[in-house]
């Protein structure tokens, strides 16, 4: 049976397999009809977030809003795209990378190790420039689909950001936790500004509610989810 280009996790909220499972975008659809769309992909994506939009009976048009979880290729790549096709005039991202998504420049990485330093002077990673409508701060609460809360969980980008939606009990980890091939795990040293600061602001998503987990790299965790990201922190930090 063919895969459906969205997921349901709960009532207008779904997930959006831009590459398989391994990168994710989202779309929550409000009482209105309108949708506010969670990171871009690649560049190459939009084709398959315009098909997973018309599976739930939406237009590109009907996005007024688009959100980046953080400054990567692999999440901003398909962004100055999007924003062409839909109603949103530009991206909202955390304040501390707004300036990468307006250049399209790479954030830079961790040269605390070799590999980092070496990673970091690799000529590839930019993105499309993107205009910004918003700059976003931790603890803000966007009016989307009851409320959409900024948790600022540094580290894999100065700016990068998870998403908690309380009305649906699902929260959205963004690149601080993978969970590829259904297993936790941390993001990759080498794309990380600083890997330790990922770590420590990652226990963050250990202390809010949600019922569902929601990744941008692998597949979400439905059952005691919250509970198995917690043991999957208490594990990492032992």
């Amino acid at each position: 049976m063919a895969r459906s280009p969205a997921v349901a996790l709960a009532p207008g909220v779904y997930r959006i397999p831009t590459l398989g499972d391994y990168i994710n975008s989202y779309a929550f659809v409000d009482d209105d009809g309108s949708v506010t769309l969670v990171d871009c992909g690649l560049k190459r994506a939009p084709a398959k977030i315009v098909s997973a939009l018309a599976s739930i009976g939406k237009h590109p048009r009907d996005v007024q809003r688009i959100v980046l979880t953080h400054a990567h290729f692999d999440h901003a790549g398909g962004a100055s795209r999007m924003v062409d096709e839909t109603a949103a005039v530009g991206v909202d991202v955390h304040a501390d990378d707004a300036e990468y998504v307006r250049t399209g420049t790479r954030v830079p990485g961790d040269t605390v190790s070799t590999s980092g330093r070496i990673f970091a002077r690799a000529p590839w990673g930019d993105f499309q420039a993107t205009p910004v409508s918003a700059e976003l701060a931790d603890g803000q609460v966007l009016d989307v689909a009851g409320g959409l809360r900024i948790l600022h969980t540094p580290g894999h980008t100065p700016g990068h950001i998870s998403l908690l939606h309380p009305a649906s009990g699902v929260l959205i980890t963004g690149d601080s936790i993978f969970n590829m091939n259904s297993r936790m795990s941390w993001p990759t040293k080498v794309f990380c500004t600083s890997f330790r600061q990922n770590v420590e602001t990652a226990h963050a998503l250990g202390e809010v509610d949600y019922a569902i987990a929601a990744f941008t790299h692998g597949p979400e965790i439905r059952d005691n989810a919250r509970e198995q990201v917690r043991g999957f922190l208490r594990r990492a930090r032992a």
